[in-house]
């Protein structure tokens, strides 16, 4: 089992832009093989900071699986606005890999 994840810190205000970017994209992961699931999470909103947290998180059946999926069209395809509301953005997206080791 392998998880990704990508970390996003978003402009105060633009939670809901955020969201309906990720409600609205096309990703076909489901046509992926080794895709098992996604999530969108919100976290806490840092309001002295001025952002709120949140995390993208899909689960696939091995690292093999989520790096030829990041190789393939559709991933092209469901990027290829990425730049397009870069101000609802406070840094780059972090992302965090992990390689399950025990499972239950």
């Amino acid at each position: 089992m392998y998880i990704a994840m990508n970390r996003f810190k978003i402009a105060k205000g633009s939670e809901g832009q955020f969201e309906d970017i990720w409600r609205n994209r096309d990703s076909k992961l489901k046509e992926n093989p080794g895709f098992v699931e996604f999530h969108l999470l919100r976290g806490k909103t840092h309001d002295e900071e001025g952002f709120t947290q949140f995390v993208s998180h899909s689960t696939w059946e091995s690292e093999e699986a989520f790096i030829g999926w990041t190789k393939s069209e559709n991933f092209r395809a469901a990027h290829k606005n990425a730049g397009d509301n870069r101000s609802i953005y406070l840094d780059p997206p972090v992302f965090e890999g992990y390689t399950s080791v025990v499972d239950g």
